[in-house]
């Protein structure tokens, strides 16, 4: 792996996360670590809690959980090719586009689900 100039031995965990593109800006991924949304190593991180190589972070964004290891940190915004070779990804496979909307959207001002709604869509999942 080539020296980027950007490597260091650890880095914020929100800069991180903005920086190998997991999210589009950092301010996203500061507002995912505030709401609970981001463990380093299982427990909860804070937006400047540090991560170093051999980390796991998971973070669940845009109705996904991504769960990555720590490669090598990074603390400015690099191209796609050299994001990638910053982490070791075990995510689960996104969901198809038939899985996702199996999840039933309601149209827009519909309001709560009654119960014999919610007992429709348990029987469409097959519950």
């Amino acid at each position: 792996m080539a020296a980027t100039g950007n490597e260091q031995t650890s880095a914020r965990v929100d800069a991180w996360i903005w920086a190998v593109r997991l999210t589009k800006t950092r301010s996203i991924a500061a507002a995912a670590c505030r709401a609970g949304h981001v463990r380093v190593n299982g427990d909860r991180a804070k937006p400047a809690q540090t991560v170093k190589p051999g980390d796991e972070v998971r973070l669940f964004h845009e109705g996904r959980e991504r769960r990555v290891v720590v490669r090598q940190t990074l603390s400015k915004r690099v191209g796609a090719p050299v994001a990638a070779e910053a982490y070791v990804d075990h995510s689960p496979p996104p969901p198809t586009r038939v899985e996702a909307a199996a999840t039933g959207l309601r149209d827009r001002g519909s309001g709560r689900p009654t119960k014999r709604d919610r007992r429709e869509l348990d029987q469409l999942r097959g519950h």
